[in-house]
C-alpha cells in the first residue's frame, strides 16, 4: 500500500450545475418581458397590469402549495411578505417606467441592480464575495452598457427615475429570498409573495387614480402570459437559491439582456457590434466568477 497521495491544484474549477441551469432558463424567459410590458403599458395602467399578472401567478401556484397551507409558520408569512414587497415594488415602478421610455432604456437602468446585491448581500447577510465574484460583477456591468445603453445617452426624466428606484427593490428581493433560501417552505412562500405583490399592485390604483383599462384581449393574454411565467421564474428562483448564492444567482440574472437580444433577432432586430461584444462580456462575468482556485483531493 502507498502513502496518501499529495493534494493536487485544480486552478480552474468550473461548478454549474441543475440550479444555476435552471436560472439560465429562468432568465430566458425573464428576458422576453420587456418588450411585451412595453407595449401593454400602452393599454393600461402599471398597477392593475402587475396586479393581474401576479394575481394570474398566484392562482397558478395554489395548487401546489393548497395541501400544505395549514402548515404556514411565522418566518414564512414574514418571508413571502418581504419578498412579496420587493417583488411590487421592482415590478410596479418599472412598468410605470416603460409608459414613457423605450424597453432598450429601461433594460439599461435595471441593470444597475447587478452591482447592488453583493454590497447589499454583504451590508444584510455579512457574507463578503470573493474577489472573483467582484470581477465578474464588473464584466457583467460593463457587458450590459454595451448591450442596451440607448444611442443618445441617458437622461434621468420621470420613467428613468422611476426605473432605477425600482433596481432597489429588485436587488433587494434577490437579496430577501437568499436570506430564507432552505429554512422555509418554497411552495408556501411562493404563493404568499405573489399574493402579496398583486393585492398591493391592485391596493395602489386607489390612491394613484388609475381607473381598470378597457377591456383589452392583449392585455389579458399579457398578463396572464407573464403570470405563468411569473410563477415558473419564482418558483425556480426560490428552489435554485437555496444553494445558488445572491452573487452567483445575480450573475446568471445577468445574462437577461442578452437573451432579450437574442429575441429580438429572432423578430427581425439585429444586435450591432458593440451589443455582441456585451453579450460576450456577460458570459466571460459568468464563467470568471466561477473560478476557484482551492485543493483537489
Amino acid at each position: 500500500m502507498h502513502g496518501a497521495a499529495p493534494p493536487s491544484y485544480s486552478p480552474f474549477r468550473l461548478i454549474v450545475g441543475r440550479p444555476e441551469f435552471a436560472l439560465i432558463g429562468a432568465t430566458f424567459l425573464w428576458g422576453g418581458t420587456f418588450l411585451i410590458v412595453h407595449h401593454a403599458m400602452r393599454q393600461s395602467g402599471p398597477f392593475f397590469f402587475v396586479g393581474l399578472r401576479f394575481g394570474t401567478a398566484a392562482l397558478i401556484a395554489l395548487p401546489f402549495a393548497l395541501p400544505i397551507l395549514r402548515g404556514t409558520t411565522a418566518r414564512e408569512w414574514l418571508a413571502g411578505g418581504m419578498i412579496g414587497l420587493g417583488i411590487f415594488g421592482g415590478y410596479s415602478l418599472q412598468s410605470w417606467g416603460l409608459r414613457t421610455i423605450p424597453s432598450s432604456t429601461s433594460a439599461f437602468i435595471t441593470a444597475a441592480y447587478v452591482p447592488l446585491v453583493p454590497l447589499f448581500q454583504w451590508a444584510i447577510l455579512h457574507r463578503k464575495p470573493r474577489l472573483s465574484s467582484w470581477a465578474g460583477v464588473i464584466l457583467a456591468f460593463a457587458g450590459l452598457l454595451l448591450i442596451a445603453a440607448p444611442k443618445d445617452g441617458l437622461s434621468l426624466g420621470r420613467g428613468e427615475a422611476l426605473t432605477l428606484i425600482s433596481t432597489f427593490a429588485i436587488a433587494l428581493e434577490i437579496i430577501f429570498i437568499s436570506l430564507w433560501a432552505g429554512r422555509v417552505n418554497v411552495a408556501r412562500v411562493t404563493l404568499i409573495q405573489l399574493s402579496t405583490a398583486s393585492l398591493l399592485a391592485f391596493a395602489c390604483m386607489i390612491p394613484a387614480g388609475e381607473a381598470a383599462p378597457p377591456f383589452s384581449w392583449f392585455v389579458v393574454v399579457s398578463a396572464c402570459g407573464l403570470g405563468l411565467m411569473t410563477a415558473v421564474i419564482q418558483l425556480v428562483m426560490n428552489w435554485a437559491q437555496q444553494s445558488v448564492s445572491a452573487t452567483r444567482a445575480t450573475l446568471i440574472y445577468a445574462g437577461e439582456p442578452v437573451w432579450a437580444g437574442l429575441i429580438g433577432w429572432i423578430a427581425g432586430d439585429r444586435l450591432p457590434p458593440l451589443a455582441l461584444l456585451g453579450g460576450g462580456l456577460v458570459v466571460a462575468a459568468m464563467i470568471v466568477s466561477e473560478l476557484r482556485f482551492d485543493k483537489k483531493a
